[in-house]
């Protein structure tokens, strides 16, 4: 469902059953954000940054490449699975 869909729905709805909707989509982002699920655009851009970071500087520093397996198998048993 895209969030066209979603607003389209939302729309056919009673206006307190709209305003629940709204208060409980509120509550849920603000349970994730406390709980440090829920990056800020900053904290995003930050990790994103330095994931980017990671393959250039293996590919600057070993020919062979076999850096990245070393890099994705670090990543993997230090936070396992995303």
């Amino acid at each position: 469902m895209t969030r066209t869909d979603i607003l389209e729905e939302l729309g056919k709805l009673p206006v307190d059953e709209r305003l629940g909707m709204v208060e409980t989509a509120l509550h849920q982002l603000r349970e994730q954000f406390r709980a440090g699920r829920l990056d800020t655009a900053a904290e995003r851009r930050e990790r994103l940054s330095i994931a980017a970071d990671a393959p250039k500087t293996a590919c600057e520093t070993d020919c062979e490449l076999t850096a990245f397996t070393t890099l994705c198998i670090d990543e993997y048993r230090q936070n396992g699975p995303r």
